[in-house]
């Protein structure tokens, strides 16, 4: 079992690793304080590859491993979470429509979803369908070679400012078999967009509700089969908790390299802060489990790549222990940084503030231990 990264993967993350330096971290305080959508790093990104890591290759992705994304993404996040948090939907938006979309679509859609010159929103949530989104009532009802959209989504990441919208509605009955998915132009007659809600963190990407009147959709616009969408969105909520996980540990690996700086400059009672043994045992702690946190996400991802029966077991297990973690080693952090934690000077109370809804997105840490829990007590033998 070899745990060190391959010539490639390291090429991928010093890749990575750079534009975050140069492309998000200068920019990230900026775009927090000033809530705005960097559309240019963004497309500056897709240059690079880094909107379409696991795309096909075929429709112009980089077809990487979910492993591989997840180093990427990791590396991204120490530049700027909200940003690369953005980034990791639109792949997964990128991939649904690659993988499962027509040769129409595919055709029409994926050369600008590639490049990040269109940018991509995932629509699973509602008002009233968070957790259980399989009660989503958001309905496609098909009239000749069109479909109709009704109904709302709450809290879309780039709403209003992305030009393609990955949308779950039901076409049949109720329950996870009577949903279907289908690429809709952002700009579609009938699509109307609520405020820009005020959010506590996440500041550089937009967040709306979407409210969809009898709007048309091509049926070639439908990705796989009628009913799958239920199917698809889980594939790519699978993928989606393994990126965001890997988000957690690159942003609470930042603020702990902060910490650990932080500590040899800072004196107090005769002595800088790294000589007192409490303090150290915070960093050891902090170190160890976040060490255990990024080998569980990749985990996860070989998983994934495997397409092992139990992969979404261990999404669950990488995204609620990561998230978990990224969160407490971020507390810590602002902890350690006294007073100066608390104030934007320093990028730490960003972090903190960034890192807490990834306990909540791609299904709650909650529905997380739900998961985890059917599965072993069903057989536990299979979690190994």
């Amino acid at each position: 079992m070899d745990f060190e990264l391959n010539e490639e993967q390291r090429a991928f993350a010093e890749t990575a690793k750079q534009f975050a330096d140069e492309q998000l971290a200068p920019n990230a305080a900026r775009w927090d304080e000033e809530c705005l959508f960097p559309k240019s790093e963004l497309r500056q990104a897709g240059e690079l590859g880094l909107m379409s890591l696991y795309a096909p290759e075929a429709q112009g992705g980089l077809e990487l491993s979910r492993l591989d994304a997840s180093i990427v993404f990791e590396r991204l996040s120490e530049g700027c979470t909200s940003t690369t948090a953005f980034m990791t939907i639109h792949n997964m938006v990128t991939w649904m429509v690659a993988s499962f979309g027509s040769e129409l679509v595919r055709q029409a859609y994926c050369p600008k979803l590639t490049t990040g010159e269109w940018l991509g929103s995932y629509c699973l949530t509602e008002p009233n369908a968070g957790s259980d989104a399989a009660s989503l009532t958001t309905s496609a009802t098909k009239q000749g070679g069109d479909y109709f959209l009704n109904g709302a989504k709450a809290f879309i990441s780039g709403a209003g400012e992305t030009e393609v919208l990955v949308v779950m509605a039901r076409t049949g009955e109720s329950g996870p078999k009577g949903i279907s998915a289908f690429v809709v132009p952002a700009d579609a007659e009938g699509i109307s967009y609520g405020r820009k809600e005020p959010k506590l963190g996440w500041n550089s990407q937009p967040t709306r509700a979407i409210t969809f009147d009898n709007v048309r959709v091509p049926a070639a616009n439908l990705l796989g089969a009628e009913g799958q969408g239920f199917v698809l969105a889980m594939k790519g909520l699978d993928g989606g908790r393994v990126n965001i996980a890997s988000c957690s540990v690159g942003t609470a690996q930042h603020a702990l390299n902060q910490a650990t700086q932080y500590l040899t400059e800072r004196k107090q009672f005769g002595r800088t802060l790294d000589q007192f043994q409490a303090l150290q045992f915070k960093v050891a702690d902090m170190a160890t489990e976040l060490v255990a946190a990024r080998q569980m996400v990749r985990l996860a991802a070989f998983k994934l790549d495997a397409g092992h029966s139990d992969a979404s077991t261990y999404c669950a297990m990488a995204k609620r222990f990561a998230t978990d973690v990224g969160f407490k080693v971020c507390d810590q952090v602002l902890q350690l940084f006294g007073g100066y934690g608390y104030i934007k000077e320093y990028s730490i109370e960003r972090h903190f503030r960034d890192v807490r809804v990834h306990q909540i997105l791609e299904g709650t840490n909650e529905i997380m231990r739900l998961i985890i829990a059917r599965r072993v007590l069903s057989d536990s033998r299979t979690i190994e």
